[in-house]
């Protein structure tokens, strides 16, 4: 008797990232909102962490800041985390300066080389 297997993983569950697109300057009224949001998204859709598009927030500031900061601390509470999409430069020098550090997505895990890029070599190393 034989029996056929379904193709692909059987036991890998993929999980589509929730995500919440900031767009234009955002007034601290708006702030308990977005919490809200960040909290119902991780609530139904079960995923480990909301990516937040931040492409669109304008020229960072301290509001930007506060306002990442709360997001956070609003998916630590609700069992998650939120990631940043299309941070700019300047909200990453920011956020550095700030002490703040968020996940980016498409950022490489830590100590892991970018793709493609070779350990320098030095002379006489033995070949491997």
């Amino acid at each position: 008797m034989s029996s056929a297997t379904a193709p692909g993983l059987p036991h890998v569950d993929a999980v589509t990232p929730a995500v919440l697109v900031l767009s234009g300057p955002v007034s601290p009224r708006e702030v308990p909102r977005l919490c809200d949001e960040v909290r119902a998204l991780l609530e139904t859709t079960g995923a480990p962490a909301v990516v937040c598009d931040v492409g669109g927030l304008g020229p960072p500031g301290l509001a930007v800041v506060e306002l990442l900061a709360r997001l956070e601390l609003t998916a630590r509470r609700a069992g998650g985390r939120i990631r940043l999409r299309d941070p700019g430069a300047a909200l990453q020098a920011l956020l550095g300066l700030t002490g703040l550090g968020f996940e980016t997505e498409g950022q490489p895990e830590q100590r892991e080389p970018p793709p493609g890029v070779e350990e320098a070599v030095e002379t006489g190393d033995p070949a491997v």
